[in-house]
């Protein structure tokens, strides 16, 4: 890179203070057009305060930010967007009553007379759609799109007004290769275009590909900035969290069991909406994987497995039927459940982190007379956020405040008070950081050689094949195989997984 190249947006020792708290420190940056860069940090490290100020959420307490040479100090994110920076959340911004088409014309909608021109808003929003090569239907209430549907019409609000800098949060968390693939031609035409791009991720292969500068940042100051082709995941790894990590994923702790051990969970021809004769079963102490597209009903079996959504067929637990209609019924029968959505299905993000840990195991904690021993309750909160390694600074903190990975920590912690026989794992590291990644794969190792059986949904190759004994590969709602993870390479699980493979 040329030290000529202009810079769009720069930050000079810009600080942020929450009262006593020092978010941010020292915090420099320079981004260039035509160029993707990488904000890198764990969760708490400050990147979403930094976010915030570049898009007039939070005003800094100090420093100075430029925005094509002259002074920046927006004050708004409709001041920051009308200025040229704009930004795609992580945290969908979505109204689910709305429309797509509706959701992507926010705040700009088409007027004549001083009324909205629907005719025009939805034209342009399907022109939109399609150009960027979406899979989303304009006229679609948000409220019924999967996840993953909601991210990409994030992606399209965001893109829906000419920017000179785009910051992407985060855009692939909820997203399938193919997916994002999309995503990845669109950045690759706005860097043709000049547009800069700021772009947040914890998937390291990802930022190795798209990233042409990453800074590097850690509990809230700056630490580094390299060029993508003069580092590497190892020295990034280090710069992010202090320590070196020569293993995400970690070794097993205990055997995996053979097939003489009596299932924990039997499934026997469940069908539901999105998925048709589903059969398979998980040992005690046992990883079973679940890789496939969006779309493939993955998320959809688990649920059902819940008691979240109407099935048929038979679910044996131990050996005996099982019947599932409701979470409570779940529950009580020994299984636990981690939702890929922790903001809408996972947390009460109003509540503190004690009730959000123990709501799920209140009866363990009620009393003779039926009250809540809250002794107890505090006791058995504070044993999982230390083993947890839960970044809070007391069990009063409210969890809508905290990172987004220590929200997810505070989910699984929820599920293991339960003790389950079962846990279902639908996107556990979704939104997280490497670190705290570790952290999540070291309490899943424990798990299983406790002997808990663990059901594993990610959309991270890497991430089923470096943790499930077998993997479930499904595609278009059918259950394709179930191999051991010694028989599989990637490019076997993607043929599965598409509906290729001969």
């Amino acid at each position: 890179m040329s030290e000529a190249t202009p810079v769009v947006l720069s930050m000079r020792d810009v600080s942020k203070r929450f009262g006593p708290v020092e978010a941010l420190k020292s915090m420099r940056l320079e981004v260039r057009p035509g160029r993707v860069h990488t904000i890198l940090g764990e969760n708490g490290a400050g990147k979403s305060t930094l976010m915030k100020i570049l898009v007039g959420v939070h005003p800094p307490s100090g420093g100075e930010m430029r925005l094509e040479g002259r002074p920046y100090q927006p004050q708004s994110p409709r001041d920051a967007a009308a200025q040229g920076i704009a930004i795609v959340f992580q945290e969908l911004s979505l109204c689910n009553n709305l429309t797509v088409a509706e959701n992507i014309m926010a705040m700009h909608e088409p007027s004549r007379l001083g009324f909205i021109n629907d005719r025009e808003l939805r034209a342009r929003a399907a022109e939109l759609v399609r150009d960027l090569g979406l899979p989303v239907d304009v006229d679609a209430k948000v409220g019924r799109l999967s996840i993953a549907q909601r991210q990409l019409v994030e992606i399209a609000k965001g893109l829906s007004r000419p920017a000179k800098v785009l910051i992407l949060d985060e855009p692939t968390s909820s997203l399938s290769d193919s997916e994002a693939e999309i995503l990845f031609l669109i950045i690759d035409r706005l860097k043709a275009r000049g547009t800069a791009i700021l772009y947040i991720s914890h998937r390291m292969e990802e930022i190795m590909r798209l990233s042409d500068d990453i800074t590097v940042i850690r509990d809230g100051a700056y630490v580094a900035t390299r060029q993508r082709d003069e580092t590497s995941i190892e020295e990034l790894i280090t710069l992010m969290v202090g320590r070196r990590m020569d293993e995400i994923y970690p070794l097993r702790l205990a055997p995996a069991p053979g097939p003489e051990v009596a299932p924990a969970l039997e499934v026997q021809g469940l069908s539901g909406p999105g998925f048709r004769e589903i059969s398979f079963d998980v040992r005690p102490g046992e990883i079973l994987g679940f890789f496939g597209l969006i779309g493939s009903g993955r998320s959809e079996v688990m649920k059902a497995l819940f008691g979240m959504g109407a099935h048929t067929g038979q679910v044996l637990l131990g050996g005996k039927p099982a019947r599932i209609g409701s979470p409570a019924e779940a529950i009580a029968a020994g299984i636990g459940f981690v939702t890929e959505n922790r903001k809408e299905e996972g947390l009460v993000l109003g509540a503190a982190v004690r009730p959000n840990i123990s709501m799920a195991a209140l009866p363990q904690f009620a009393g003779s007379a039926g009250f809540l021993r809250f002794g107890r309750e505090r006791r058995a909160a504070l044993d999982e956020v230390r083993r947890l390694a839960i970044r809070t600074s007391s069990l009063n903190t409210i969890a809508g405040t905290l990172s987004g990975g220590n929200q997810q920590k505070i989910v699984l912690a929820k599920w293991l008070l339960t003790r389950p026989r079962v846990l279902i794992l639908d996107e556990p590291t979704r939104g997280v950081d490497v670190g705290a990644k570790f952290e999540i794969y070291r309490i899943i190792r424990e798990l299983a050689a406790e002997g808990t059986a663990i059901l594993l949904v990610s959309s991270e190759l890497p991430e089923v094949l470096g943790l499930a004994d077998r993997i479930a590969m499904m595609s278009e709602g059918a259950l394709k195989a179930t191999l051991a993870r010694s028989e599989l390479t990637p490019e076997r699980v993607m043929a599965h997984a598409t509906g290729t493979h001969q």
